[in-house]
């Protein structure tokens, strides 16, 4: 780990913030410059939240059983990805690796970050091609005169194919690779798979990413939460914002995680509804193929992506066009919604049939 964070960013000095340095309870807070008066009478608005999410990482570790000591929690996991990139790679010297298709929000951060980004499809079954990457990490040791790739993103379930990889080959993967691996677990809940972070025990240059924007119902709070080795956890906090989670946001999470078994029922209704979806899908004579999904969405290659969702788009009815994405040609990506949602779903597919098929 030492060899992989960038020197600057572990000597690094963070900043101090008023409730950095006194983190207990108080009659009189007169030491942050908040306003005595609350307006909007929501508890604590007034004041700066806990910059380390203290209540709501124990809660975390008590519901998903993330271990408090190696969590550290960003607005999204956004923020994590943006951080993890600033804490390895040097600005127009290193590089990520990144396997496409995959989320696209990789590559833009690193292209903010002024870092090289590198690629290594999938293999058309959106495995991912094990000979292949070790050949490319061999090559890239030998031909690069400087700098280092530093960085692999993995997600599993992966966005937008929606399959995940198995435990054996994430552990293949950080057994061929010494940079940092980041194994972003955003569509966990939806699958049935083992989580990376039972191998965190055994591999200290492995991060993993969850969040609760997803089968938490909590896209609006944006909480992201990055499990890893203290050391790292230690250095994403010195870089990340001071107070980059706000009290709302903290708030909302954990009244969600007080609703675990809501959540669990939920989970089981997309499930019900993915398998319903996939299926019903699967009969329309302008679908190719439904690919096999453990997340909240499905992938469809169709007869015309363009066409189709330009369709359902003028109806009322929005999906994902992902036909510009490497390798997912007249590919489109949908959400698996609420019984009632899906049915409208169903319907706009009759009517794109009736119109362009009758």
């Amino acid at each position: 780990m030492n060899e992989l964070l960038r020197k600057n960013i572990v000597n690094l000095k963070p900043y101090s913030s008023a409730r950095t340095e006194f983190t207990g309870k108080a009659d009189v807070y007169l030491d942050a410059n908040e306003h005595y008066r609350d307006f909007v009478e929501m508890k604590d608005a007034n004041r700066y939240p806990d910059p380390k999410a203290t209540v709501l990482r124990k809660k975390i570790e008590e519901v998903l059983g993330l271990p408090f000591e190696h969590t550290v929690l960003g607005s999204g996991s956004d923020e994590l990805i943006d951080n993890l990139i600033r804490a390895v790679c040097t600005p127009g010297k290193d590089s990520i690796l990144i396997l496409p298709p995959t989320y696209g929000a990789y590559r833009v951060f690193a292209d903010i970050n002024d870092v090289e980004v590198e690629e290594l499809p999938l293999l058309p079954s959106f495995e991912i091609d094990l000979p292949a990457l070790e050949r490319f990490l061999s090559k890239e040791r030998n031909e690069r005169s400087e700098g280092r790739l530093k960085l692999l993103f993995l997600c599993s379930p992966n966005n937008p194919t929606g399959n995940s990889y198995s435990l054996e080959t994430i552990e293949a993967v950080l057994k061929i690779f010494d940079g940092l691996v980041v194994l972003d677990e955003a569509y966990y809940d939806f699958s049935e798979g083992e989580s990376g972070v039972s191998l965190l025990s055994k591999y200290d240059h492995l991060v993993v990413l969850r969040t609760l924007s997803k089968a938490w119902g909590l896209a609006s709070a944006r909480v992201g939460i990055a499990v890893g080795s203290r050391e790292l956890v230690e250095v994403i906090n010195k870089i990340k914002y001071p107070y980059n989670l706000g009290t709302p946001s903290q708030a909302l999470a954990l009244r969600a995680l007080e609703n675990a078994e809501a959540v669990k029922r939920s989970l089981d209704e997309i499930k019900r509804e993915r398998s319903r979806l996939s299926g019903a899908l699967a009969a329309f004579g302008c679908v190719r193929i439904v690919y096999p999904s453990d997340a909240n969405f499905l992938l469809l290659k169709v007869d015309d992506a363009t066409r189709l969702y330009t369709f359902l788009t003028e109806n009322g009815t929005i999906i994902r066009n992902r036909t510009k994405e490497r390798g997912l040609e007249n590919c489109v990506r949908i959400t698996v919604g609420s019984q009632a949602e899906n049915d409208i779903l169903l319907e706009g597919f009759e009517a794109y049939m009736r119109k362009y098929y009758a």
